[in-house]
């Protein structure tokens, strides 16, 4: 069984990119609960090593595979998102 598929690899880039859109989302409309600080603080560390993981994994995949479309187009989602999101830091 074979995990690594075109389908995944851009259903878990187009999660992790949708992911920090909602962040910045929240952000700037200054939506502010409780239960969502919660899920925030949980997942954004385990999402930030997933950008950049996924980013490696995907590169190296598009290299070695056939390039599928959609994968192209996720993975440079992935990318520009890892810039903005590690570009924030700074």
């Amino acid at each position: 069984m074979k995990l690594l598929t075109d389908r995944n690899l851009t259903l878990i880039n187009f999660g992790i990119v949708f992911y920090f859109l909602i962040i910045y989302g929240l952000y700037v409309f200054k939506i502010d609960f409780v239960i969502i600080g919660v899920f925030q603080e949980m997942l954004s560390i385990p999402f930030l090593i997933a950008q950049v993981v996924f980013v490696v994994i995907g590169i190296n995949y598009v290299i070695k595979h056939k390039k599928k479309p959609l994968t192209i187009i996720s993975l440079f989602a992935l990318i520009v998102c890892s810039i903005l999101t590690i570009g924030s830091f700074f």
